[in-house]
């Protein structure tokens, strides 16, 4: 499969299938949220139609002119019956959020696993990214869908029966008043909504503004910028670019508030229009002796409620149907096709003497460009043949393609046209995880975790050989430095995370990242300019060490040092999207070619530099 062509239309799953999908994540994480979820609703029920029969009872009571004991007993009552009913919502909410936080927290860690391990094309591509954004934002705290969606589903339930016990109830009313009371509300609704679609359509402006002014924060506050902040002077240019963009963030609200103040006064105008209506047929009905002041107040106050009910209703619906566009985004994500054989393929198991031989037949392979555009080839039928042991070198300008060279090698692009060749076989056919377990590789941009010297050196912070550790510090040379630390092996590592984490030269990363190497032990090994940071003496004396400690391995070596890789047994110069050159570093020398021109232009930059 071409790695162009995944990108697939955008999926709608719709609103039953989103429920049904937090319904099976609920099921296999915490079953309970689905019972208390609907206990919520219920319990929440309860205490709305006690509260609701508080004070016609009690005015009910008065009106009969009950003995003060039986009217301190229906206070009683009542009084008991809502702190019960309330005390009950409140134990179910508390337990439903630890379930609710459960089952997010599960869909977080399938999102998060799906990114780390899917292809190296999805993880560049901008569509899936996109997608992941989406994904995250409707995963990333207590309000969003993921886990606000329990609380619509609580909601619809107590809006429901409300809506029905309510109906129930004002049997005794004339119809108008509920027709008046139904329109009033759906266009109180309406309202409503419009204002809110405002926002909805222009949250990306706000998200924007307020990225902005989070990332000029940000540069103030980081470490690595404070030095610049303050040698050019910059704190009053960054200052007026905050207050630039608080007052676009304050703008924006004074929009959007001025859209809440209308609609608020349209729900006062139809509140006012509704309980008119209700009050002036209550009160004929109490003036005609069809109802006492205890049930003009219970009607009254059951009116006010059913509006809630049905607004309660379409806006659980409406918010339902909002919290399922961001599960679309969720579940899109989750089932994103993949372009490789991640778990299906064949099985490629590690053998201790077996030799590995990889081959690049015919291989033609570029990025893609936009839509429109064909991709422009960075190699055109290229043949390369790495053998078992073998010391590569591929050297080259920068942009010449030679850390595109890695990434075919390593399996993380297929070819657009041609094969990539593991003994013989096409690297499509393995799981590809296998594949790249036969690889180490250390790049410019190679990762430091924030953990432990032994988990950095090890990737993995549980099964770690402690021993293994010790003895691949000790033959990358970093042994007396690292039991220097205060925590030897157990030291932290990255700032950014840990105020008490320590701090690694560049020739001392290098050295652990020669260490994490030798721990994973592959045979085949890949180093793409990870010392381009360093000076020409030190990075020819980490690359030799590189040398030296993999031997019987086969090794790429990518620099645009050439002296740096002179030991190897071949180096290729590419160029234009070809192998220009190919020989040992002597052989090079001696043909006088474009490798010549390089290395003295290099070596004469050099010595100017050291004279």
């Amino acid at each position: 499969m071409n790695h162009r062509n995944h990108f697939v239309e955008r999926k709608k799953y719709g609103v039953l299938s989103n429920v049904l999908f937090m319904l099976r994540e609920a099921k296999h994480t915490a079953p309970s949220v689905i019972v208390l979820a609907v206990l919520d609703g219920l319990a929440a029920v309860a205490v709305a139609v006690v509260e609701l029969y508080v004070a016609p009872s009690i005015l009910r009571s008065l009106e009969r002119q009950d003995t003060l004991c039986r009217l301190l007993y229906t206070i009683l009552i009542f009084t008991a019956a809502v702190t019960a009913a309330s005390a009950l919502q409140t134990y179910i909410r508390r337990n439903l959020m630890f379930g609710r936080i459960e089952v997010r927290d599960a869909i977080l860690k399938k999102v998060r696993c799906k990114m780390s391990t899917c292809s190296y094309p999805l993880h560049e591509s901008e569509a899936f990214r996109n997608l992941l954004s989406k994904a995250q934002d409707a995963l990333n705290d207590n309000c969003k869908a993921a886990e606000a969606v329990w609380n619509t589903f609580s909601g619809l339930i107590l809006n429901s029966l409300g809506f029905v016990i309510y109906i129930m109830l004002l049997k005794r009313v004339d119809a108008a008043v509920i027709l008046a009371t139904i329109v009033t509300a759906v266009l109180g609704y309406v309202v409503n909504y419009r204002v809110n679609e405002w926002n909805h359509r222009h949250r990306r402006e706000e998200e924007e503004l307020a990225k902005k002014i989070k990332y000029v924060q940000d540069c103030v506050q980081n470490r690595a910028l404070a030095k610049e902040l303050r040698i050019f002077g910059m704190q009053e240019w960054m200052r007026g670019i905050y207050e630039k963009y608080i007052r676009l963030y304050l703008d924006f609200g004074a929009r959007r508030e001025k859209r809440y103040f209308v609609a608020d006064l349209i729900n006062l105008a139809l509140g006012v229009l509704r309980n008119g209506i209700a009050y002036a047929n209550l009160l004929y009905l109490v003036l005609g002796g069809r109802i006492g002041a205890a049930e003009f107040l219970l009607y009254f106050s059951a009116v006010s409620g059913f509006t809630a009910w049905i607004c309660g209703i379409m806006e659980m619906l409406s918010t339902l149907h909002r919290q399922g566009l961001e599960l679309d985004a969720v579940r899109e994500f989750l089932d994103y096709r993949e372009i490789f054989c991640m778990e299906e393929g064949t099985p490629l198991e590690q053998e201790p003497n077996q030799s590995y031989t990889i081959e690049l037949r015919d291989v033609t392979f570029g990025y893609q460009g936009a839509e429109s555009e064909a991709p422009k080839p960075i190699f055109s039928h290229l043949n390369l043949t790495i053998r078992q042991g073998e010391k590569l070198a591929v050297v080259g300008l920068n942009g010449a393609g030679k850390t595109t060279l890695v990434k075919l090698i390593c399996g993380f692009y297929d070819p657009d046209e041609g094969e990539v060749l593991l003994n013989g076989v096409n690297i499509r056919v393995y799981n590809r995880r296998d594949y790249y377990r036969l690889i180490a590789g250390v790049f410019q941009d190679f990762s430091l975790i924030p953990a432990t010297v032994a988990a950095n050196v090890a990737q993995n912070i549980e099964h770690i050989d402690q021993k293994k550790v010790q003895d691949c510090i000790d033959k990358a040379g970093l042994r007396q430095k690292i039991e220097s630390l205060p925590q030897a092996y157990e030291t932290l590592l990255d700032r950014n995370v840990y105020t008490e984490a320590a701090e690694l030269s560049g020739g001392e990363l290098q050295r652990l990242m020669i260490a994490r190497l030798l721990y994973k032990d592959s045979p085949i090994v890949i180093l793409d300019e990870p010392t381009a940071a360093l000076d020409p003496i030190a990075e020819r004396d980490i690359y030799e060490q590189y040398h030296e400690l993999t031997r019987k391995k086969s090794a790429v070596f990518i620099s645009h040092r050439l002296a740096s890789t002179r030991f190897c047994d071949r180096i290729l110069l590419i160029e234009d999207g070809r192998i220009a050159e190919e020989g040992t570093h002597e052989e090079l020398l001696a043909n006088g070619k474009r490798y010549t021109e390089l290395f003295e232009l290099q070596s004469k930059y050099y010595r100017e530099v050291e004279a």
